[in-house]
């Protein structure tokens, strides 16, 4: 019905950049709000950062002034613009999308495959 495929994650040093990509593809009608989450073994899966429908975005602490969630509707893509990384940072990324269909369910959250990102030196 819908998928949602990531892309970008890899190895970077510490101080530098990676840009996460989730493209969604299927049968619906529109896209509300678009979220990033982290999880590391052990801990509980984090919100990262999350774009509204209207592109009003929001970010957690951790991640403030480093990162940029974004969002293209022709492309039915979210981005996530990652500066300035630190080891902390390291651990899977998962993208998360509110998709509206004319079919059943009319409403339903998805999930991305996950994307490893690893910064070390």
């Amino acid at each position: 019905q819908v998928q949602l495929v990531e892309s970008g994650g890899g190895l970077v040093q510490p101080g530098g950049s990676l840009r996460l990509s989730c493209a969604a593809s299927g049968r619906f009608t529109n896209i509300g709000n678009m979220r990033w989450y982290r999880q590391a073994p052990g801990k509980q899966r984090e919100l990262v950062a999350r774009i509204t429908g209207g592109g009003s975005p929001n970010y957690a602490d951790s991640v403030k002034g480093r990162f940029t969630i974004s969002r293209d509707n022709v492309k039915n893509t979210v981005y996530l613009q990652m500066n300035s990384l630190k080891p902390d940072d390291t651990d899977v990324y998962y993208c998360n999308m509110g998709i509206f269909s004319l079919g059943s369910p009319v409403y339903a959250e998805y999930w991305g495959q996950g994307t490893q990102v690893t910064v070390s030196s």
